[in-house]
């Protein structure tokens, strides 16, 4: 990347040179970000995207879960929404949230309890934002954001506002159409009346089967490889003996094989070379070829 970036006009939330971007991630490995931009609000990110040099690539950050951010860091703008774009707000008609893209999926289905709006409760087990679960088309237990999502707020790579209503994002399984480089900064959902205790308690017994079956204590990114339905990842994973295989400090979950973690000292290098490890045994006993869901970028060390 020039420095042609440090010449742009200044911008009214934080710009950061050369930012480590491990502590934000949940696996705390890799490099740093050639920049890192945390924007007061929807139109400085407009603003500042507009003034970008168009050859300068672009990529969110939202929670730092399901993401691999190589040891050589990444060279163009890591986008990261802050406080600004944290908020949930349920609407008068009483089944109808809209939220910022940086929102948790825990603020958005507990502002959907206390308003009594039901059927928003699996975002509450999603380990990531709003703009994340939108673009991946992010689901557990059986729902997946194209259920509940009505429209949602785009800032494009060239710093144009678009609103697009769901039909538009192209959804399949964990996947969307959203070109690369547009930053999700509000959605809108919808669910139906319910009783708050009753909502309560799906959110626990999610929760509950969630802390059961998942390494949550550990340095990890969630949800590894796609599941090649009808089976699922971990199944596969399993019968190909890949359970607690281990490449350095990286290791495949006891608990849960279809998560990695990194035990301590892991570089992203050994946790990616881990996921190729079991895509290998994978394919070689049941002829199951497992497709990434975690997303790898930035360039190697």
């Amino acid at each position: 990347m020039t420095d042609a970036l440090i010449a742009k006009p200044s911008v009214r939330g934080k710009l950061t040179e050369n930012a480590p971007l491990a502590p934000l991630v949940w696996f705390k490995s890799g490099g740093t970000a050639r920049w890192l931009f945390e924007p007061a609000d929807t139109q400085d990110l407009s603003d500042f995207l507009a003034d970008l040099d168009p050859s300068i690539p672009v990529m969110a950050l939202g929670l730092g879960s399901n993401l691999i951010i190589r040891d050589g860091g990444y060279r163009g703008v890591v986008v990261r929404l802050g406080k600004a774009f944290s908020v949930a707000t349920a609407l008068s008609d009483g089944k109808t949230i809209t939220c910022g893209g940086g929102t948790s999926g825990i603020l958005v289905s507990s502002t959907a309890r206390d308003a009594g709006i039901a059927g928003l409760e699996f975002l509450r087990s999603i380990p990531g934002t709003v703009g994340g679960f939108v673009r991946m088309n992010g689901g557990a237990y059986g729902r997946e954001t194209k259920d509940v999502l009505m429209a949602c707020v785009v800032v494009m790579r060239d710093g144009t506002v678009e609103a697009m209503p769901a039909a538009a994002l192209g959804y399949s399984y964990r996947h969307s159409t959203l070109p690369a480089g547009a930053i999700v900064v509000e959605a809108t959902f919808a669910g139906t009346p319910g009783e708050p205790a009753a909502i309560q308690a799906e959110m626990d017994r999610i929760a509950n089967a969630r802390e059961a079956s998942q390494p949550l204590r550990s340095k990890t990114g969630g949800s590894t490889f796609k599941n090649p339905l009808p089976a699922k990842a971990w199944e596969v994973i399993d019968a190909a003996g890949c359970r607690g295989l281990r490449r350095g400090d990286a290791q495949v979950s006891e608990k849960h094989c279809n998560f990695l973690l990194n035990l301590g000292a892991a570089t992203s290098a050994d946790i990616e070379a881990l996921g190729e490890d079991v895509r290998a045994k994978v394919k070689a006993h049941s002829g199951v070829e497992l497709e990434w869901e975690i997303q790898r970028v930035g360039e190697p060390a």
